[in-house]
Protein backbone atom coordinates (compact mmCIF):
# COMPACT_ATOMS: atom_id res chain seq x y z
CA UNK A 1 0.00 0.00 0.00
CA UNK A 2 1.54 3.38 -0.90
CA UNK A 3 2.20 6.53 1.28
CA UNK A 4 -1.07 8.06 -0.16
CA UNK A 5 -3.44 5.06 1.01
CA UNK A 6 -1.77 4.74 4.39
CA UNK A 7 -2.58 8.39 4.80
CA UNK A 8 -6.37 8.05 3.67
CA UNK A 9 -6.84 4.75 5.12
CA UNK A 10 -6.31 6.78 8.58
CA UNK A 11 -8.94 9.22 8.07
CA UNK A 12 -11.29 6.57 7.52
CA UNK A 13 -11.37 6.46 3.46
CA UNK A 14 -11.72 2.64 1.57
CA UNK A 15 -8.80 2.61 -0.50
CA UNK A 16 -8.59 -0.06 -2.89
CA UNK A 17 -8.57 2.14 -5.87
CA UNK A 18 -7.34 5.41 -4.61
CA UNK A 19 -3.59 4.06 -6.61
CA UNK A 20 -5.54 3.67 -10.00
CA UNK A 21 -6.44 7.53 -9.68
CA UNK A 22 -4.87 10.11 -12.45
CA UNK A 23 -5.43 12.70 -9.97
CA UNK A 24 -4.82 12.51 -6.46
CA UNK A 25 -4.95 16.04 -5.10
CA UNK A 26 -6.79 18.22 -7.57
CA UNK A 27 -8.30 22.22 -8.03
CA UNK A 28 -11.88 22.48 -9.59
CA UNK A 29 -13.02 25.77 -11.11
CA UNK A 30 -16.52 26.34 -11.52
CA UNK A 31 -18.30 29.60 -12.95
CA UNK A 32 -21.02 31.13 -10.84
CA UNK A 33 -23.38 30.92 -13.85
CA UNK A 34 -22.73 27.21 -13.15
CA UNK A 35 -25.02 27.34 -10.22
CA UNK A 36 -27.77 28.93 -11.61
CA UNK A 37 -28.99 25.80 -13.36
CA UNK A 38 -32.10 26.47 -15.36
CA UNK A 39 -32.58 29.65 -13.98
CA UNK A 40 -31.40 33.63 -14.76
CA UNK A 41 -29.91 34.29 -11.84
CA UNK A 42 -28.67 33.31 -8.29
CA UNK A 43 -27.94 29.54 -6.97
CA UNK A 44 -30.04 26.33 -8.52
CA UNK A 45 -30.68 24.20 -5.58
CA UNK A 46 -30.83 20.85 -7.68
CA UNK A 47 -27.71 22.21 -9.35
CA UNK A 48 -26.13 22.50 -5.79
CA UNK A 49 -26.86 18.95 -4.97
CA UNK A 50 -25.85 17.55 -8.38
CA UNK A 51 -22.34 19.16 -7.74
CA UNK A 52 -22.20 18.21 -3.82
CA UNK A 53 -22.95 14.50 -4.90
CA UNK A 54 -20.09 14.55 -7.32
CA UNK A 55 -17.85 15.93 -5.17
CA UNK A 56 -18.94 13.52 -2.57
CA UNK A 57 -17.89 10.67 -4.56
CA UNK A 58 -14.17 12.10 -5.39
CA UNK A 59 -13.37 12.57 -1.96
CA UNK A 60 -14.85 9.05 -1.19
CA UNK A 61 -12.63 7.64 -3.52
CA UNK A 62 -9.54 9.59 -1.86
CA UNK A 63 -9.03 12.21 -3.73
CA UNK A 64 -8.09 15.59 -2.49
CA UNK A 65 -10.30 18.29 -3.70
CA UNK A 66 -10.06 22.44 -3.60
CA UNK A 67 -12.63 24.21 -5.15
CA UNK A 68 -12.85 27.62 -6.37
CA UNK A 69 -16.38 29.23 -7.75
CA UNK A 70 -16.87 32.58 -9.91
CA UNK A 71 -19.43 35.09 -8.80
CA UNK A 72 -20.95 35.86 -11.86
CA UNK A 73 -24.70 34.33 -11.29
CA UNK A 74 -24.65 37.29 -8.61
CA UNK A 75 -22.74 40.39 -9.70
CA UNK A 76 -20.02 40.55 -12.14
CA UNK A 77 -17.17 43.44 -11.36
CA UNK A 78 -16.49 43.92 -15.14
CA UNK A 79 -20.46 44.43 -15.76
CA UNK A 80 -20.44 46.97 -12.98
CA UNK A 81 -17.35 48.61 -14.40
CA UNK A 82 -19.23 49.31 -18.05
CA UNK A 83 -22.05 50.66 -16.09
CA UNK A 84 -20.07 53.78 -14.98
CA UNK A 85 -19.32 52.14 -11.42
CA UNK A 86 -15.87 52.16 -9.88
CA UNK A 87 -13.95 49.14 -11.24
CA UNK A 88 -12.25 48.34 -7.38
CA UNK A 89 -15.72 49.00 -5.77
CA UNK A 90 -16.91 46.37 -8.45
CA UNK A 91 -14.03 43.91 -8.22
CA UNK A 92 -14.65 43.72 -4.46
CA UNK A 93 -18.39 42.93 -4.79
CA UNK A 94 -17.78 40.33 -7.43
CA UNK A 95 -15.44 38.73 -4.51
CA UNK A 96 -18.48 38.70 -1.95
CA UNK A 97 -20.63 37.26 -4.48
CA UNK A 98 -18.09 34.19 -4.69
CA UNK A 99 -17.91 33.96 -1.34
CA UNK A 100 -21.95 33.28 -1.32
CA UNK A 101 -21.85 30.86 -3.55
CA UNK A 102 -18.87 29.27 -1.72
CA UNK A 103 -20.86 29.43 1.43
CA UNK A 104 -23.40 27.49 -0.19
CA UNK A 105 -21.87 24.79 -1.76
CA UNK A 106 -20.21 24.31 1.78
CA UNK A 107 -23.80 24.03 3.15
CA UNK A 108 -24.50 21.65 0.66
CA UNK A 109 -21.27 19.09 0.89
CA UNK A 110 -21.80 19.41 4.99
CA UNK A 111 -25.22 18.10 4.37
CA UNK A 112 -24.36 14.82 2.10
CA UNK A 113 -22.14 14.48 5.06
CA UNK A 114 -18.55 15.62 3.57
CA UNK A 115 -16.74 17.77 6.42
CA UNK A 116 -15.12 20.83 4.83
CA UNK A 117 -12.91 24.49 5.51
CA UNK A 118 -13.87 27.59 3.88
CA UNK A 119 -11.09 29.55 3.35
CA UNK A 120 -10.75 33.19 1.40
CA UNK A 121 -8.85 35.72 -0.28
CA UNK A 122 -10.50 38.44 2.02
CA UNK A 123 -11.10 37.01 5.64
CA UNK A 124 -14.54 37.29 6.97
CA UNK A 125 -14.83 36.53 10.52
CA UNK A 126 -16.76 34.05 11.38
CA UNK A 127 -17.29 32.97 8.11
CA UNK A 128 -14.08 31.83 6.61
CA UNK A 129 -10.06 32.42 8.02
CA UNK A 130 -7.89 34.11 4.97
CA UNK A 131 -6.42 31.72 2.58
CA UNK A 132 -3.06 30.01 3.80
CA UNK A 133 -1.78 27.45 1.93
CA UNK A 134 -0.63 25.54 4.99
CA UNK A 135 -4.51 25.41 6.46
CA UNK A 136 -5.16 24.23 2.63
CA UNK A 137 -2.82 21.72 2.50
CA UNK A 138 -3.77 20.25 6.32
CA UNK A 139 -7.44 20.16 5.47
CA UNK A 140 -7.26 18.26 2.63
CA UNK A 141 -4.73 15.58 3.61
CA UNK A 142 -7.63 15.35 6.97
CA UNK A 143 -9.90 14.30 3.82
CA UNK A 144 -11.96 17.92 3.87
CA UNK A 145 -12.99 19.67 1.07
CA UNK A 146 -11.41 23.18 0.54
CA UNK A 147 -13.32 25.84 -0.68
CA UNK A 148 -11.73 28.78 -1.52
CA UNK A 149 -13.50 32.16 -2.08
CA UNK A 150 -12.90 35.78 -2.53
CA UNK A 151 -10.48 35.68 -5.65
CA UNK A 152 -7.22 36.43 -4.78
CA UNK A 153 -8.45 39.00 -2.64
CA UNK A 154 -7.32 41.50 -5.30
CA UNK A 155 -9.25 44.44 -7.32
CA UNK A 156 -8.37 43.24 -11.27
CA UNK A 157 -7.65 39.73 -10.76
CA UNK A 158 -10.53 37.27 -12.18
CA UNK A 159 -11.38 33.49 -10.39
CA UNK A 160 -9.78 32.06 -13.58
CA UNK A 161 -6.64 33.62 -12.36
CA UNK A 162 -7.26 33.22 -8.94
CA UNK A 163 -7.84 29.41 -8.93
CA UNK A 164 -4.59 28.76 -11.00
CA UNK A 165 -3.03 31.04 -8.02
CA UNK A 166 -4.27 28.50 -5.32
CA UNK A 167 -4.01 25.30 -7.15
CA UNK A 168 -0.18 26.18 -7.54
CA UNK A 169 -0.12 27.09 -3.81
CA UNK A 170 -1.57 23.47 -2.77
CA UNK A 171 0.39 21.86 -5.52
CA UNK A 172 -2.56 20.10 -7.09
CA UNK A 173 -1.76 18.11 -9.80
CA UNK A 174 -4.57 19.68 -12.30
CA UNK A 175 -7.07 22.01 -12.45
CA UNK A 176 -10.20 20.83 -12.98
CA UNK A 177 -12.61 23.40 -15.06
CA UNK A 178 -16.05 22.01 -14.94
CA UNK A 179 -18.27 23.85 -17.81
CA UNK A 180 -21.31 23.10 -19.59
CA UNK A 181 -19.28 21.33 -23.03
CA UNK A 182 -17.48 18.83 -22.68
CA UNK A 183 -14.58 20.14 -23.39
CA UNK A 184 -12.77 23.24 -25.86
CA UNK A 185 -13.74 23.05 -29.53
CA UNK A 186 -12.98 24.74 -32.63
CA UNK A 187 -15.54 26.75 -32.35
CA UNK A 188 -18.50 27.33 -29.85
CA UNK A 189 -20.50 23.47 -29.96
CA UNK A 190 -23.64 25.25 -29.20
CA UNK A 191 -23.70 27.79 -32.17
CA UNK A 192 -21.68 25.54 -34.90
CA UNK A 193 -22.65 22.11 -35.24
CA UNK A 194 -19.58 21.65 -37.16
CA UNK A 195 -17.20 22.57 -34.21
CA UNK A 196 -15.17 19.69 -33.73
CA UNK A 197 -13.48 18.82 -30.03
CA UNK A 198 -9.70 18.94 -29.21
CA UNK A 199 -8.46 15.93 -27.08
CA UNK A 200 -5.52 17.84 -26.39
CA UNK A 201 -3.52 20.87 -26.54
CA UNK A 202 -0.31 22.76 -25.79
CA UNK A 203 -0.52 25.83 -24.28
CA UNK A 204 1.09 27.49 -27.02
CA UNK A 205 -1.47 25.86 -29.23
CA UNK A 206 -4.45 27.13 -27.05
CA UNK A 207 -3.04 30.79 -27.55
CA UNK A 208 -1.88 30.64 -31.49
CA UNK A 209 -5.46 29.50 -31.88
CA UNK A 210 -7.78 32.13 -29.19
CA UNK A 211 -9.36 29.36 -28.05
CA UNK A 212 -10.76 31.23 -24.90
CA UNK A 213 -10.26 28.63 -21.94
CA UNK A 214 -8.86 31.10 -18.98
CA UNK A 215 -7.95 34.62 -19.26
CA UNK A 216 -4.22 35.22 -20.74
CA UNK A 217 -3.24 36.03 -16.89
CA UNK A 218 -4.39 32.97 -15.42
CA UNK A 219 -2.95 30.57 -18.50
CA UNK A 220 0.48 32.34 -18.74
CA UNK A 221 0.39 31.48 -14.96
CA UNK A 222 -0.42 27.66 -15.21
CA UNK A 223 2.03 27.58 -18.63
CA UNK A 224 4.78 28.95 -16.27
CA UNK A 225 4.33 26.59 -13.44
CA UNK A 226 3.52 23.49 -16.05
CA UNK A 227 -0.10 22.91 -14.10
CA UNK A 228 -2.30 21.24 -16.32
CA UNK A 229 -5.80 22.15 -17.08
CA UNK A 230 -8.39 19.51 -17.80
CA UNK A 231 -11.87 21.34 -19.19
CA UNK A 232 -14.76 18.86 -18.80
CA UNK A 233 -18.73 18.66 -18.97
CA UNK A 234 -19.66 18.64 -15.11
CA UNK A 235 -23.12 19.46 -15.80
CA UNK A 236 -23.04 15.21 -16.72
CA UNK A 237 -22.98 12.98 -13.55
CA UNK A 238 -20.43 11.21 -12.08
CA UNK A 239 -17.97 13.01 -15.18
CA UNK A 240 -16.01 14.21 -11.86
CA UNK A 241 -15.19 10.98 -10.50
CA UNK A 242 -14.18 9.48 -14.25
CA UNK A 243 -12.00 12.79 -15.16
CA UNK A 244 -10.19 11.79 -11.43
CA UNK A 245 -9.64 8.35 -12.45
CA UNK A 246 -8.20 9.40 -15.86
CA UNK A 247 -11.39 8.22 -18.15
CA UNK A 248 -11.22 11.00 -21.22
CA UNK A 249 -13.82 12.60 -21.79
CA UNK A 250 -12.24 16.01 -22.06
CA UNK A 251 -9.33 18.10 -23.38
CA UNK A 252 -6.41 18.44 -21.56
CA UNK A 253 -4.29 21.80 -22.00
CA UNK A 254 -0.35 20.83 -21.25
CA UNK A 255 2.99 21.69 -22.43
Amino acid sequence: MDEFSIKNKHNGFIDNKITSMKYKRILLKLSGESLMGDQSYGISPNMLTQYALDIKQAVEKGCEVAIVIGGGNIFRGLSGAAKGMDRVQGDYMGMLATLINSMALQAELERQGIKTELLGGLAIEPICKEMSRRRAIESMEAGRVVIIGGGTGNPFFTTDTASTLRAIEIMADVILKGTRVDGVYTADPEKDPSATKYKTLTYSEALKKKLKIMDLTAFALAEDNNLPIYVFDMNRTGNLLRVVEGEEIGTLIAK
